[in-house]
């Protein structure tokens, strides 16, 4: 019996171990090439109003800032409410999108992807770029 407690105790903490490892893994926001972005889609939450930006300097712009930033989760999102943009990316192939391509901006350094807030750990989002084009 003393060696399946143990046995199960063990199997508790590596798998609790592997758990928060992962919770604080960083991880890019995300790896596209702007050539391939048709359009980006903002809803500003803070207005109500929905921008579709289809420029290709502007898209370049949000594509590579994006790309270049890495974020870390910091707590779960579930029941959240409010934001600032609420971003979708739509490929050039394509209108279903996964991944990293529908996600809210809550400032420069917070973004919400549900089930969890992530923090930014490399780069910072050029939120007042977004929020030049959409205000």
């Amino acid at each position: 019996m003393k060696k399946k407690v143990i046995a199960l105790f063990s199997i508790v903490a590596i798998l609790g171990g592997g758990l928060m490892i992962w919770f604080s893994s960083p991880v890019d926001l995300m790896d596209l090439d702007p050539r391939e972005v048709k359009k980006i889609v903002v809803f500003n939450g803070n207005t109500g109003q929905t921008t579709h930006i289809d420029e290709k300097e502007q898209v370049q712009h949000i594509i590579e800032n994006l790309n270049d930033v890495q974020v870390e989760r910091t707590k779960p999102s579930v029941g959240a409410s409010g934001f600032g943009f609420d971003i979708t990316i739509y490929p050039v192939d394509s209108n279903d999108t996964v991944g990293w391509h529908h996600f809210i901006i809550n400032a420069e350094d917070v973004i919400r992807k549900d089930p969890f807030f992530y923090t930014v750990t490399r780069g910072t989002i050029d939120y007042s770029y977004i929020q030049s084009i959409v205000a």
